[in-house]
Parts: structure tokens; sequence; C-alpha cells
């Protein structure tokens, strides 16, 4: 089923997320997180968006963007996604995807500050969230420029913090207060997934099942064997396991 084309509309700024295949930790490293941050600059200097705000987690990454013009926003994660997937396949010398699905794009029009606020806070908020910071400052996160008024040479700072006092010292000291009072939501736990459904009313211990096993062991053997203690060679083997067989190769 082709996917419904996303509408991107001008002016809006967008929190955009991205998983690492399988949420797999494949950004853990240090080195990973610095090559991200090379390409960001990179499709920066390539389509001149604005990055308000940024954090790289070791399997995923949050932005928050507003593009030159809507149209722009999926040439620029394409860009993102397509380069450093990339590097990253020939650091950790893996192939395959390394981008998990379609990513995440929520976008709010200039006049929303409250949402704008709650976004930059959300995504400053992550390893905080997750355990790993005990406050909000992060080495791969952009909070200590909005904090500390510092200037990172990738981001800038959104317009409704700017809206929070009469100078930037009275910006940084309220939007600090602001994030200190957050208290993110508990994740609920999938309390069902798809195949437990397909498997409703099915009861397998583990006795029947290791005996399944060793059933179908021994029917397998005797195939092989054709019934006489000899083993076949792979030209004789069914279709269905030489398949299996070459597919690990």
């Amino acid at each position: 089923m082709a996917r419904l084309p996303r509408n991107f509309k001008d002016g809006y700024s967008y929190h955009i997320t991205t998983r690492c295949n399988n949420r797999e930790f494949k950004l853990s490293k240090r080195v990973c997180r610095e090559v991200f941050l090379y390409g960001i600059k990179k499709a920066l200097l390539k389509y001149q968006f604005k990055l308000y705000g940024l954090c790289i987690m070791s399997n995923h990454v949050h932005y928050l963007i507003e593009p030159v013009c809507g149209a722009d926003l999926s040439k620029i994660m394409h860009f993102l996604n397509w380069y450093t997937a990339m590097c990253f396949n020939r650091m950790l010398k893996r192939t395959g995807h390394f981008w998990e699905k379609r990513y995440y794009a929520e976008g709010f029009p200039p006049t929303d500050r409250q949402r704008a606020l709650n976004t930059l806070r959300y995504i400053h908020g992550n390893p905080k969230a997750a355990k790993m910071r005990q406050s909000f400052f992060y080495d791969f996160s952009n909070y200590g420029s909005y904090e500390q008024l510092t200037d990172d040479g990738l981001t800038q700072w959104h317009p409704a913090f700017l809206q929070l006092g009469n100078s930037l010292e009275e910006c940084a000291r309220k939007y600090k207060g602001f994030c200190y009072r957050y208290k993110p939501k508990k994740k609920t736990p999938t309390k069902c997934h798809w195949g437990s459904r397909l498997l409703a009313g099915v009861s397998l211990s583990e006795s029947n099942l290791s005996k399944k096993s060793h059933q179908g062991k021994h029917r397998a053997n005797t195939r092989a064997c054709g019934g006489n203690g000899r083993r076949r060679s792979s030209e004789g083997f069914p279709p269905i396991y030489h398949c299996q067989s070459t597919a690990h190769h």
C-alpha cells in the first residue's frame, strides 16, 4: 500500500523523530554522535533551514526544524537519513537499513508559542526522562544554548523563547524554571501484541514444545538419510530445505 503524501506547510516548525532500525542502540558511541552533528552541519549548509531543538539519544534523534518552505522538509530528512546511514554503515561495518521506517513529523504554526515551548522542553528533557542524566544538561542536546545563552554553531533560539522576557537573561531564567517543572509522563507498556492475538487460546507447555521439536528433528534426519542411515547430498534435499540452507550463506 502506497504511503500518503505529507502536507508540510510554509512557516511551520516541525518536531521530527527518527529511530534506528529495530530500535537498536547504534548511536551509543560518541564518535557516531559527532559524525551525526557533522551530517546536520552539511544539511544546514545545503538547505538553510532553522534548527531550534536537537537531542541525539542512543537509538533515536529529536529535532525541532523550520524549513525555508514546507516542501523542503522531505528533502532535508532524505539527505540527513541517507548521509548518516551511509556513514554509520561504513563505520559499524554493517549493511541494510539504518533508520526505522518513516520518520515522525508533527508541525505547528508560529503563533502557537506554548506548543513551541512544550516541544522544546520535551526534546531537551529526553536524557533526564530516560534517566541518562540528573539534569537537563547533555553533551548532545542544545539545552545549554538556551539556559547559558551560548552559540553552538548549529542551532538558534526559537522566537517563542525570545518572547519569555524583556532580556535574554530573563528568557533563559524563565525557560530554565519551565523545564525544571517538567514531569515526563510514564510510558505504559504495550499490553497486547498482534502475535498474542493470533495465539489466543493456544496453550503450549515447555514439555510439549520440547517433545514436538524432538519429533521434528527425528523426521528431518530420517528424510535426510533416506531411511537407510546414509545422509543424502545437498542435491537430494527437498526444495524447501535446500533454499533454507543457501539463505544463510
